[in-house]
């Protein structure tokens, strides 16, 4: 089967490839749809260091063609959104409903792949930028045949990453002010999940003016060009002095120190970007006199057998925007332009479509 291979210097479109088959409470399944993430990103520039070779992607839907032993759900044929989450399902974290912090699948890497004899890792438990992947049944999570899966696999990452920041992790509430900071694929999503939850007011930061439009599609109220003027100021004056929730979508010690500044008195700092691994938080400590906080945030703090279908839900009721996501779409055979697309800040979502 054809795949992309990152040897560490690049990535290649090989043909070739082969993946086992699915063992016991495994599913094997052909990928439709793959979106770029900027984890993916980060792999190939060094900030998130990741054994290789390596097929990456993270953030797909397709068709499962093959199930393992002891498999019920889902069947051969349906189709399923997928989730980085190969958790072990029993241990304190998974049983209480919190599997972002199963400890016993956390950073485990697999060589489920082979080309000409060598073990290829995956990425994420998952590596979509294959033509099939073998997986935990339950991280194939089915959805309706109808919804389409070249937009349905951006659940996946972004929508489970941004709008569960929203919804599970800072609990937005109506009439909260909410400033998001980043207006990419991870960023729009935060944006109408604070819709969704009935913040009044919500504020879109990014440094390119052209996303303004954009922003206010997804939710936003306000936009403000992180390249003219004070940013902190302006943020203050349009929340009256702060905001209860500030997501960074961006990382990076600078941009996290200036976010906190506009947290208002007993709201919070979310951190989803990533930032370099040797970076550090700086923050003077009278920040946490008056109930400030800094939370982090896994994968959206998603269960996402509960928050997919709910998402889909969202969705179908054009509460949840989707299709607006994908900036363009990419064959197979245009993957260095995707790639050269979202390093250069070209698109909110790219999704890269496999042969059918």
């Amino acid at each position: 089967m054809k795949a992309i291979v990152f040897d560490g210097t690049t990535n290649r479109l090989v043909d070739g490839v082969t993946v086992r088959e699915p063992g016991p409470g495994e599913v094997q399944v052909r990928i439709v749809a793959s979106g770029l993430c900027q984890s993916d990103l980060s792999v190939v520039n060094g900030k998130i260091p990741f054994p290789v070779p390596v097929i990456l992607g993270h953030e797909g839907a397709g068709v499962v063609e093959a199930v393992g032993p002891g498999v019920s759900i889902p069947a051969v044929g349906d189709h399923v959104v997928l989730s980085t989450l190969a958790t072990c399902g029993q241990c304190a974290a998974c049983t209480s409903g919190r599997p972002t912090m199963c400890r016993e699948s956390f950073g485990k890497t697999a060589t489920p792949f082979e080309l000409d004899g060598t073990p290829v890792h995956n990425f994420a438990t998952l590596s979509t930028f294959a033509e099939r992947i073998v997986v935990q049944a339950g991280q194939a999570i089915p959805i309706p045949a109808d919804i389409p899966l070249s937009t349905a696999c951006l659940i996946g990452c972004a929508v489970l990453t941004g709008a569960g920041a929203v919804l599970n992790r800072a609990r937005v509430n109506p009439g909260d002010t909410v400033v998001v900071i980043g207006a990419g694929g991870i960023g729009l999503n935060v944006l109408q999940a604070a819709r969704v939850a009935g913040a009044a007011t919500i504020v879109a930061i990014d440094t390119n003016p052209d996303k303004e439009s954009k922003t206010s599609l997804f939710g936003a109220t306000h936009f403000v060009d992180a390249t003219a003027g004070d940013t902190v100021a302006t943020v203050r004056e349009l929340t009256g002095g702060g905001a209860d929730h500030v997501f960074d979508c961006v990382g990076g010690e600078a941009i996290t120190s200036q976010a906190m500044e506009m947290v208002d008195w007993g709201g919070q700092l979310i951190m989803l970007g990533v930032a370099g691994p040797e970076a550090k938080l700086s923050v003077p400590a009278q920040s946490f006199y008056m109930d400030r906080s800094v939370l982090g945030c896994r994968y959206g703090t998603s269960r996402p057998g509960a928050d997919i279908p709910k998402y889909v839900d969202l969705y179908r009721s054009g509460r949840l925007l989707l299709d607006e996501l994908v900036t363009k779409t990419y064959e197979l055979e245009d993957f260095d332009t995707l790639m050269d697309d979202g390093r250069n800040g070209r698109l909110d979502r790219g999704v890269l479509l496999m042969p059918s």
